[in-house]
Parts: structure tokens; C-alpha cells; sequence
């Protein structure tokens, strides 16, 4: 997160929100289960293989369809260089937020939870480095023991800054949360499109923020 240039902090930021968002329309659209925080879905499992197959089966079902969403974005990435990577990996996302929200209005609620959770598996292929994540946008665990030692690390004496992008993570997760939970109160439908929208305006202002190639 430190290694990033400010700008793409501020997108880190609005990505986590948007994250947010979707996962708290989703775990009140699948009634208790998450599209984006997948640590949460295998407890679920495993309750579910103790208690009840069918929670188990939709919580694995999900983790599936997380999964894949991160496998078939990073093979279309990899795939096309018409653009900068990350705008390529947006627009997977935004293809399938807009693809939730058609199904939503449809009124077909497997399909929609199905590709809210293959678009937060895309989210994720955003940023990388390397082969590997570097800066985690759906789950937050990580991004708190990062917090937890740059705060250790001021109170030795060391930088007394470090810590402050993933409280900012964070708290853009949580402040997604909330408006994604209030919207959905408000209309399901337009909470789903809502999400589109958000997902359209990241992708231009990455657009216009990142050099084509």
C-alpha cells in the first residue's frame, strides 16, 4: 500500500468502498451470506457441514463463483492489451456488476448473487505485483495487521504515518458498507444499479488517471 503513489491510494480507497457496498447489498440480497468476504463464507461452510448441507453448498457454491471471477479477469487481462491492465480488469468488473443488475431487475436472484461474487473475485485482480495481491480490496484481515504493526511501529519512534492509508482502507470498506446497506433499504433494484454506476465512473477515472500501456 506505502509503495503506491497517492493517486492510486485514492483509487484503493474508492475500490474498497465500492467493495463494501456490494458485499453489504449482497449479504442482505443472499440473506446471511457474502459476495466479496470469503474467510466468512468458509466458516459458513463449515458450520454448514456440521449443521446444515445446504448452507454448505451455497457457501461453497459462492467461494466457486469468487474464484472463478479472479481466474477468468486475470486470463482476459492477460488476454488484451488494448488498454492499461488495470482499466482491463475494471471493466470485467464493471460488465459484471451491470450483468447483476440486469438480473436483478429480472428478478432472477441466483444469477444475481452469482455474479455480484464473480465480480468481487475480479476486484481483486486490480492490483498486483509480481503474480501476487498487493493491495487486497474485498477482506480487510490483512489490512488491519498491517495497521496494527505501522501503529506499533510509530509508537517505538519509527514513521509516524505509515499508518494512516489502511485505516483509510478500511474505514472506506466500512463507510461503503454502510451506504450499500442504506440504498438497498431503500430499493434492492436501485442499490444494484447504484453499484454500476460506481463501478462505470472508477473505470473512467482510471481511464483518465492511468496511461494507456
Amino acid at each position: 500500500m506505502l509503495r503506491y503513489e497517492p493517486h492510486f491510494r485514492r483509487l484503493a480507497f474508492a475500490l474498497a468502498a465500492l467493495a463494501g457496498f456490494v458485499d453489504a447489498m449482497g449479504f442482505l440480497k443472499s440473506g446471511g451470506l457474502f459476495v466479496s468476504f470469503m474467510s466468512g463464507n468458509s466458516t459458513r461452510l463449515a458450520i454448514g457441514v456440521a449443521q446444515s448441507a445446504t448452507a454448505a453448498l451455497a457457501a461453497a457454491a459462492l467461494i466457486v463463483l469468487f474464484v472463478t471471477g479472479v481466474i477468468l479477469n486475470l486470463l482476459v487481462v492477460d488476454r488484451f492489451a488494448f488498454a492499461h491492465r488495470k482499466v482491463i480488469a475494471m471493466m470485467g468488473v464493471c460488465i459484471l456488476l451491470i450483468a447483476a443488475a440486469i438480473f436483478q431487475s429480472l428478478d432472477i436472484p441466483l444469477l444475481t448473487i452469482g455474479l455480484l461474487c464473480m465480480a468481487m473475485g475480479a476486484l481483486n485482480t486490480i492490483f498486483r505485483r509480481e503474480g501476487e495481491v498487493s493491495i487486497g480490496l474485498t477482506y480487510m484481515t490483512g489490512t488491519l495487521v498491517k495497521l496494527g504493526y505501522r501503529l506499533a511501529e510509530a509508537v517505538r519512534g519509527g514513521d509516524r504515518t505509515g499508518w494512516q492509508p489502511y485505516l483509510l482502507l478500511w474505514l472506506s470498506l466500512i463507510c461503503g458498507g454502510i451506504a450499500g446497506a442504506i440504498t438497498y433499504g431503500w430499493s434492492p433494484t436501485a442499490c444494484f444499479w447504484t453499484a454500476a454506476g460506481i463501478a462505470l465512473l472508477s473505470l473512467l477515472f482510471m481511464h483518465r488517471m492511468i496511461p494507456n500501456r
